[in-house]
């Protein structure tokens, strides 16, 4: 079991990496494109401020937090909202973010143990909230690496989204509206390190293997499945990569895959 310490050690150190890429640019830097289709660099960050500010809500007053949803104008349009309210100059979104997450860190510490915080469409641990926090960072922060041009070194805190990635399997297919699969799936993904990370029984008839970087990037659909190097043994691993999603909500749009020169399709 995740030690919720150690858990919170890394999601500090994700968000304080992403922290140091976006903290030199200019301001015309974060008015950037990212492939979130409608965000810049400014909304991806501005993203992460409002979901740790309703995390925190979800922590400390879970009727605040039910609030964002009954009186949102457009509750399909909650996220997008989000967005656009906690953006701000990039010198006041940073200051913002950096108080959000380090007050949401010492909430999430003082949860009792075994407590069930309040989300969207579910209710979540403090370390399940934690993880999926991770996974927003580091997804997020991809996006804007992507605008960016730059290639960021994948490390030992992927396991953290791995782990929610295979946790949230029979959401990716319910989401779709497609039957949630019984059939056990054995899991192995190549870490950072050289070493295996490995889920399921290990003669699961299913099997779905490759780098642990790639499985993040199809769960976290910030990547197609043609252009990652995973394979699936198995109708069910096989439908897998077409399903996948470790965040909640409705089924995700995904990205194209890449053209021969580069570039998105």
């Amino acid at each position: 079991m995740v030690d919720l310490t150690d858990l919170l050690t890394d999601l500090a150190d994700e968000s304080a990496h992403l922290d140091a890429l976006v903290a030199p640019l200019p301001a015309s830097d974060w008015t950037r494109p990212t492939p979130a289709p409608g965000w810049s660099i400014g909304h991806q960050i501005a993203h992460l401020a409002w979901t740790d500010h309703v995390a925190l809500l979800a922590a400390t007053d879970p009727e605040a937090f039910y609030a964002t949803v009954t009186e949102a104008p457009d509750v399909t349009r909650l996220v997008d909202h989000g967005a656009e309210a906690f953006l701000a100059p990039p010198a006041e979104l940073l200051a913002r973010w950096r108080a959000g997450r380090a007050a949401l860190a010492d909430a999430l510490a003082a949860v009792p143990a075994g407590a069930k915080l309040p989300w969207y469409g579910t209710r979540m641990s403090a370390t399940s909230m934690a993880t999926a926090r991770m996974m927003e960072t580091w997804a997020h922060g991809e996006d804007v690496g992507d605008a960016l041009g730059v290639v960021r070194p994948a490390s030992d805190r992927l396991r953290h989204v791995a782990h929610l990635g295979v946790r949230t399997l029979g959401h990716g297919f319910a989401a779709h509206g497609r039957p949630v699969p019984t059939t056990p799936i054995r899991v192995e993904l190549a870490e950072p390190g050289g070493d295996t990370w490995a889920w399921g029984p290990a003669d699961a008839a299913e099997r779905l293997s490759g780098p642990a970087l790639d499985f993040c990037l199809l769960v976290t659909q910030r990547r197609h499945r043609a252009d990652l190097a995973l394979l699936a043994s198995g109708p069910v691993a096989e439908e897998w990569l077409d399903v996948a999603q470790a965040f909640a909500g409705p089924p995700g749009s995904g990205r194209e895959p890449v053209s021969g020169n580069g570039a998105p399709a």
